[in-house]
């Protein structure tokens, strides 16, 4: 499973999603479940309105790429990015994703399924 973090207003349930940067870099930023916190904090610290959205890789019906962030981390870390908007079934679940007080970390209801 990867992960994409997006502001809850954005997620259409049952449409395909379309983050806004797929129109700027030509894919949508995803995660893993290691590294999700790294974009949070990066990106959206403080931020109370978002969710993860718990992809499943096999479910999309357009390329997905394992390659450098972008902007790339200075610990060289790969990320999925997806190439074309995210289809409504290949979205498994939907979690909130609020900060805590020492900043993002994989929700407590991912965690046992990590790895």
């Amino acid at each position: 499973m990867i992960l994409h973090i997006t502001p809850r207003a954005a997620y259409r349930p049952g449409r395909p999603h379309r983050a806004a940067s797929l129109d700027t870099v030509g894919f949508v930023h995803c995660s893993d479940f290691g590294t999700v916190h790294l974009p949070a904090n990066r990106l959206f610290a403080g931020r109370t309105d978002l969710i993860l959205l718990e992809i499943d890789p096999a479910r999309l019906d357009v390329p997905l790429r394992w390659e450098p962030g972008d902007p790339p981390t200075p610990d060289g870390v790969w990320f999925p990015h997806v190439y074309g908007p995210i289809p409504p079934d290949a979205v498994v679940a939907v979690h909130d994703f609020l900060p805590a007080p020492t900043g993002f970390a994989l929700p407590a209801a991912l965690a046992g399924t990590a790895g």
